[in-house]
């Protein structure tokens, strides 16, 4: 068993056709078939079932794939690892972002390029837990995210936290701030993450803590659409300060709460024990003051 055989083990898993298989590995569909035939001959098991025109993984067949997808993984962050001793930045490096505090990043990716004009970005957005998926997927490195959230498996840099302002229409009158207990008299939408608690449970516990019930009309995991039913005149949202600087206000103020006692903390995360590129290593050197001297307005 080779790793030539555990990637075509692996796209045929996924594919769950030889012939869609074969097509995606560029190669016709015999050979494939051969390649499936001797791993199971020597692994002395039987790795898939045949289901109609479908192939279905067996028990055996779902751990080699669980494994071999480890193993394929390692493999190329080796060669990566070794072919990058010695060389300098170049290539591509994916990263993701909260686009409440996207803000983080523009000017950072600004200076980067200027020392390392050969790396290009690709930026995915997307809530907390969205992002720490396609971390886990390895389909982006590092990932700028709002606690709360459960960092087992993840190393991370504590960028910055901030308490919650009440974002408000224009046309409303609360010129002098709001208390909590104000707050819940008014339609609120909530920002809300697909899966878990994140911010809207870190606002609710705080209605909660003071014996209040919020009125929620919606909830949303866009805090541009979150924005937009405020302009609308939907109701109010209460966000992270920071995160309108990341946001257009056009049509929305943003007025302080008096009695809030909830903050969130900002932090940049990427995969333990995961090899990290030289682009990302060098990247997140701008988020530390003592590596790099940044613009003053990070």
């Amino acid at each position: 068993m080779d790793v030539r055989q555990l990637r075509y083990f692996s796209v045929i898993a996924e594919e769950k056709q030889i012939t869609k298989a074969a097509k995606k590995l560029h190669m016709a569909q015999p050979p494939l078939s051969q390649q499936l035939k001797l791993l199971e001959e020597e692994l002395g098991v039987k790795l898939i079932d045949r289901n109609g025109r479908s192939l279905e993984l067996t028990q055996a067949g779902e751990v080699l794939y669980q494994k071999a997808k480890d193993l394929l993984i390692y493999f190329e962050e080796t060669k990566k690892e070794v072919k990058e001793i010695g060389n300098g930045l170049k290539g591509n490096l994916a990263i993701g972002s909260v686009k409440t505090s996207f803000s983080l990043i523009p000017e950072r990716i600004s200076y980067f390029r200027k020392y390392y004009p050969r790396v290009s970005f690709t930026i995915k957005e997307g809530d907390t837990f969205t992002l720490a998926e396609e971390l886990k997927k390895r389909t982006i490195e590092l990932a700028i995210v709002r606690l709360p959230f459960n960092l087992d498996l993840f190393s991370h840099l504590p960028l910055h936290s901030d308490c919650f302002v009440a974002v408000i229409p224009d046309q409303w009158h609360y010129e002098h701030g709001i208390s909590m207990e104000e707050a819940a008299q008014l339609p609120l939408i909530m920002l809300s993450t697909m899966k878990g608690a994140g911010l809207y449970g870190l606002v609710m516990n705080e209605f909660k803590q003071k014996g209040l019930i919020p009125e929620v009309v919606c909830r949303t995991p866009d805090a541009a659409m979150v924005l937009s039913l405020v302009r609308a005149g939907v109701g109010a949202a209460l966000l992270p300060q920071s995160a309108l600087t990341a946001l257009p206000l056009t049509g929305v103020k943003a007025v302080s709460i008096s009695d809030v006692d909830i903050y969130t903390e900002t932090v940049i995360i990427w995969l333990k024990d995961r090899y990290l590129s030289k682009n990302a290593r060098h990247f997140l050197h701008t988020f530390t003051e003592e590596d790099v001297m940044l613009p003053r307005s990070l």
